[in-house]
């Protein structure tokens, strides 16, 4: 099936009787008949719902979905884009281990790997996504477990070279990890470039309407841990917490999801509502639809900011002349996002009045809904840098992170205008 069938379709298949919308199984437990069925499924020996917090039928029916749209061999959702991304790293990395990831990643993720990992013992070098296949090589350490990057970087909008990634990555035999949030499966799936894992915030275009917060993890099924023995020994050596089980012997592909569900959901417990992910998946039903009106809106309002006297740049891989056009033409073909970051001549100030003079846009932390909304990030969501953490994101004082929505493109527009001329 096609991606836009696969929105509606994938994950939940109805039977002869049964409701054509996804159930929400809003319940906590879910009842047996005899003690060996329920130690069966906390042996692992049996598949089947116990306590939400590990698994629940409209949950796991909106992660297979999402599995299927990244083309991937398992999903585990998870309640915020945050959780997903900290689940996804710490699956696989423990006190002295260490992480490679690109510099321009969102600030939020930047502080989950430059601060909050360091209190547990694992270590982040950061490397420019530009930076050649040697310059990014020369980050790796004999601990290095995984290699993390953004499809494309919040704010910065910088496009990734996957495959140069993905092949670096493979060179030091550890998985390639990007978080595909802007893009969405729609417009972009790593695995067929070489990535391994995928995140997402699904607070984002998969929602689409400011409904939930929630995150997804997709495994590829493609990295062999087995291959490196010791070294992913969580997967490839007996879990004690789970009598001996060995992950990558009993689940094979879907070891590595297996893994982030029964120890860490076990433990740290994570998890989004039935009622969330039931909102979600409504979400998804028209992700092509939306993808596509935010893309071409997007389009539309970089060529008019570009060709505004008071924007002193435009910072969007849809403009010939932008920096990764020719990336996007390869990894992003349909479109990249409604996400526009520009700076104003007047600097820091005059970002300021335009955002107070908006009347349709909101000033919100959101980012990728229908509505468009507008941010100042070295305010906002990277206001934890320095100075110096954040030029190498990218983020210059006066840059302004546009989410262009899904409204009439006249209206938006309008709106803009009106307020670049109080900038």
């Amino acid at each position: 099936m096609n991606i836009e069938t696969k929105c509606l379709h994938s994950g939940y298949t109805p039977k002869k009787g049964e409701p054509c919308a996804l159930p929400i199984y809003q319940s906590t437990t879910f009842k047996y008949d005899t003690t060996d069925e329920m130690g069966q499924l906390f042996d692992l020996k049996a598949e089947g719902y116990f306590y939400t917090r590990l698994q629940n039928p409209t949950n796991d029916a909106v992660a297979a979905k999402i599995a299927d749209l990244e083309g991937g061999a398992a999903a585990l959702l998870t309640s915020s884009g945050q959780a997903a991304n900290f689940y996804a790293v710490f699956n696989i990395c423990e006190a002295g281990d260490h992480v490679v990831a690109a510099s321009t990643i969102y600030g939020g993720t930047f502080n989950l790997l430059a601060v909050t990992l360091e209190k547990l013992g694992i270590s982040c070098t950061f490397v420019d996504t530009d930076a050649s296949p040697e310059e990014i090589s020369a980050a790796f350490q004999p601990n290095t477990k995984l290699l993390f990057a953004e499809t494309i970087a919040n704010p910065a909008l910088v496009v990734l070279d996957i495959e140069k990634f993905a092949k670096v990555a493979h060179e030091h035999e550890v998985p390639l990890i990007v978080d595909n949030t802007f893009a969405t499966p729609v417009n972009c799936r790593p695995f067929e470039w070489g990535a391994d894992i995928v995140t997402h915030s699904t607070t984002k275009y998969m929602d689409g309407h400011g409904l939930q917060v929630g995150g997804a993890i997709v495994d590829s099924g493609n990295f062999d841990w087995s291959r490196y023995g010791s070294k992913y020994h969580g997967l490839t050596e007996p879990d004690e917490s789970y009598h001996g089980i060995i992950y990558t012997e009993r689940f094979g592909k879907k070891a590595y999801i297996t893994k982030a569900t029964s120890q860490l959901m076990r433990d740290l417990g994570s998890i989004p509502s039935p009622n969330n992910c039931f909102l979600l998946n409504i979400g998804l039903e028209t992700l092509p639809l939306r993808m596509e009106r935010h893309c071409s809106n997007a389009q539309k309002v970089a060529e008019y900011l570009n060709d505004h006297e008071k924007v002193a740049s435009v910072n969007f891989a849809g403009l010939p002349g932008d920096k990764y056009y020719a990336l996007a033409q390869k990894y992003l073909p349909k479109g990249s996002c409604g996400v526009i970051s520009f700076e104003l001549k007047g600097g820091r100030e005059a970002a300021v009045r335009f955002m107070d003079s908006l009347e349709m846009a909101n000033i919100a932390t959101h980012v990728a809904a229908s509505k468009t909304m507008v941010l100042h990030p070295a305010s906002h969501t990277h206001r934890q840098m320095n100075d110096e953490q954040l030029r190498a994101a990218g983020v210059a004082p006066g840059l302004i992170r546009l989410s262009v929505g899904i409204e009439h493109i006249d209206d938006i527009l309008a709106d803009l205008e009106k307020a670049l001329k109080n900038a």
